[in-house]
């Protein structure tokens, strides 16, 4: 058993079959107060709270972007989810001090959790990371330590799916590129708030 991660706010166990390197998601030296919930889980169980009425989706569309000020440094993803009757869901997370390629992932795999929370069949998603497109896609082999747990997690919950990721120009990224830097400015905010004058 190695230990869980995520967002800082609960360390969540987590097992890798035999084989997987156990390099994971490190998480943030102080919790934060933005979104008081692990985002990422081990054992593909997702934390996204569902309606008791809930509607099932066949085919959702997801555009997904993560940022990192400084890379590494404070980082965030945003997630927009397009429904197939037309409706959208929005996703800002504050996950910590990560580089920009683990907080692309993060943001893959947040909607990846999202599809299968709502029971969707099939999952096609956008990103302006042309390293994770490339590796989902197995033109890049993965060989980052930093990147393997993710990568592999998120091929896992993929199988789960009809699952497809496409490269998009960063321009037709716009609002999720918004809401991961939204994530980011609000933790800055939150913890300028809280700070004692010396």
């Amino acid at each position: 058993m190695i230990r869980g991660r995520l967002l800082g706010m609960k360390i969540v166990p987590m097992r890798f079959p035999q084989g997987v390197p156990q390099q994971v998601w490190k998480p943030p030296k102080t919790p934060g107060s933005v979104n008081q919930r692990n985002v990422l889980t081990a054992d593909c169980s997702s934390p996204h709270v569902v309606p008791k009425q809930q509607k099932f989706y066949v085919t959702l569309v997801a555009y997904v972007d993560g940022g990192s000020h400084g890379n590494p440094g404070p980082s965030g993803i945003g997630v927009v989810i397009e429904h197939s009757d037309g409706g959208k869901s929005r996703i800002a997370r504050w996950i910590g001090q990560h580089d920009n390629n683990v907080a692309e992932y993060a943001a893959l795999l947040e909607a990846l959790q999202y599809a299968l929370d709502l029971k969707a069949k099939a999952l096609h998603v956008f990103s302006d990371s042309e390293v994770v497109v490339r590796q989902m896609n197995g033109v890049y082999a993965c060989r980052s330590p930093q990147l393997y747990s993710l990568h592999w997690m998120c091929q896992k919950l993929a199988r789960s799916l009809q699952f497809s990721i496409a490269h998009v120009r960063r321009e037709d990224n716009a609002e999720a590129n918004r809401l991961a830097n939204s994530a980011v400015r609000k933790r800055f905010l939150a913890a300028k708030g809280n700070a004692r004058p010396q």
